[in-house]
């Protein structure tokens, strides 16, 4: 199992977005909204009170 870069939920098999940056690097989202606060946004997760999860 493959968890969100974001929020750092498991993903499902079959059901992420991956995100690679122009250095290499990939960020695996579990959901749009989690692309969107990282990537568009530039949100950061500790701020937000949806994500729970935290390691």
């Amino acid at each position: 199992m493959v968890e969100c870069t974001y929020c750092k939920k498991n993903i499902p098999v079959g059901s992420r977005t991956i995100y690679v940056y122009k250095s290499g690097k990939t960020a695996d989202f579990c959901s749009n909204k989690c692309e969107k606060n990282l990537i568009k946004l530039g949100r950061k997760a500790r701020e937000q009170k949806w994500v729970t999860s935290q390691k």
